[in-house]
């Protein structure tokens, strides 16, 4: 039986949120600005671009994208067991165009920051290693580009990535939080300091 959605939070700063795919449990810590959410086993977004495996069944919680510049960050971390179990921040335009910040757990078992951009097949990259237990993520959008960046303190940011999304006719993008667990039986990722403002740093590999 599909678990049924719990209501979608009303989180402090950000838009409505909505729920695409349903969380085995989620939690709203309003106190601590904080948010968890636990995705079941077999859960993922992914297209291989060297195989026919397509799946786009883990559970996240989107809000419109504001418009112009923004930057969504928060720090992220997650309970891993399994290879690819992560916490994200994500964009999502349609089951063809999105994008996925993670913090990711390897197939070697290490903590790693890990981007996705998928325009119809999923290009993969390993960014770095964490020697730690949680991670800053921020995913920006700059003109008609967006960004992925990754802080181990929350002050001093690296790039990781600048891409673009196909656009999709009458199709908003949305951006939030993500959980995954494709070869576990489940994970729970957890979004603290989160925050979304809308100025954006001029130079996107300087460290802002």
């Amino acid at each position: 039986m599909t678990p049924q959605a719990p209501p979608p939070p009303a989180i402090a700063g950000l838009p409505p949120l909505a729920w695409q795919h349903t969380p085995v449990a989620a939690e709203h810590h309003a106190g601590r600005q904080a948010l968890s959410l636990t995705a079941g086993g077999g859960t993922d977004w992914f297209v291989d671009p060297v195989g026919e495996y397509r799946t786009h069944n883990a559970p996240a919680l989107l809000f419109d994208c504001p418009d112009g510049e923004f930057a969504l960050s928060a720090q992220v971390t997650a309970d891993f067991t399994a290879a690819f179990d992560a916490g994200v921040l994500c964009l999502r335009i349609d089951e063809e165009n999105w994008a996925k910040l993670c913090f990711e757990y390897s197939p070697q078992g290490r903590p790693m920051v890990v981007t996705v951009v998928t325009n119809g097949t999923s290009d993969d990259a390993n960014a770095v290693t964490v020697e730690a237990s949680s991670v800053h993520l921020r995913v920006l959008r700059k003109g008609s580009a967006y960004a992925f960046h990754y802080s181990l303190d929350g002050s001093t940011w690296q790039f990781a990535r600048l891409f673009r999304l196909t656009d999709a006719a009458d199709a908003p993008t949305r951006v939030g939080f993500l959980a995954q667990s494709p070869t576990g039986d489940r994970c729970t990722a957890t979004f603290e300091q989160i925050s979304l403002v809308d100025v954006v740093p001029d130079d996107l590999r300087g460290g802002q």
